[in-house]
């Protein structure tokens, strides 16, 4: 089974180790055996190469993130600066950053310079979408940036306490929810070019429902990456995979804060 509905831990290796390092750990005992989600434990690494730690992951991610933030800064300020369009930072963000998240995904090693551009693309992306809402709804910026981050630590805390544990049964609830969610996004888009609304975007209550169910699902699937990353730790994966593990949260995050910005809109409309 896979560990995660995120694309980004599709080519964890098969090694592992003894599994010895502390985690973002759910209790010691409520882990479950070694054949585990991913299936990657087996030989120790012959690399030669640290393995991971918590530290790896934790740091990486906030480099990631600190990026992001910085871009993502700039890239609002232009915006409502009126010096550039939104237009003109969003797109070849939005593109940039897809281009480079593909190639994270199929590539076999991961590259912290790969990921840190792709966070920096993404932060120009976002920032200039946030630079077109704080205009509109002044003082969104920060409420989706404090929700996005309320619920990651929400979220970490639930899967460090052991209140939801990452079972076989929530995975697989977890992956068919966000598939669905894509699909009907998907759907909602297609049909809008030919005229048809499904309710889905337009700031009335189904729509509202529709986010809320979005946000959930993916609130949720950072428990899948925090339990992505913990199997990397424990099965003694090369210290370089922590930047996989912050590539993997932080498309989460994007996605997430997206959401809670449209999210937000909504109530501001009314």
């Amino acid at each position: 089974m896979r560990t995660t509905s995120n694309p980004a831990f599709r080519n964890l290796p098969t090694g592992g180790g003894s599994g010895n390092y502390a985690g973002f750990g759910q209790p010691y005992g409520q882990q479950y055996p070694p054949q585990q989600y991913g299936g990657y434990q087996g030989a120790p690494p012959t690399t030669g190469e640290r393995p991971i730690t918590i530290d790896d992951v934790v740091t990486k991610t906030a480099t990631t993130l600190g990026v992001a933030l910085v871009t993502g800064f700039v890239s609002a300020w232009l915006v409502l600066s009126g010096q550039i369009a939104p237009f003109a930072l969003a797109v070849p963000g939005m593109l940039v950053g897809l281009v480079l998240a593909l190639v994270i995904i199929f590539k076999r090693t991961p590259s912290g310079p790969m990921v840190l551009a792709y966070s920096a693309a993404e932060g120009v992306f976002l920032g200039a979408i946030t630079g077109v809402f704080e205009a509109i709804f002044p003082g969104i910026a920060w409420q989706a940036i404090l929700g996005t981050f309320g619920v990651f630590g929400a979220m970490l805390v639930v899967y460090k306490t052991g209140a939801i544990r990452v079972t076989p049964r929530l995975t697989k609830w977890i992956i068919g929810a966000t598939v669905g969610v894509v699909v009907l996004m998907l759907g909602n888009l297609l049909l809008g070019l030919f005229g048809v609304n499904m309710g889905l975007r337009d700031g009335g209550t189904l729509a509202i429902v529709f986010s809320l169910v979005v946000i959930g699902i993916a609130a949720f699937s950072f428990l899948l990456d925090f339990e992505a990353a913990n199997e990397m730790i424990r099965s003694a994966l090369p210290a370089k995979y922590a930047w996989l593990a912050a590539f993997g949260l932080m498309t989460t995050l994007v996605w997430l804060y997206l959401e809670i910005l449209r999210l937000l809109s909504y109530f501001q409309n009314d």
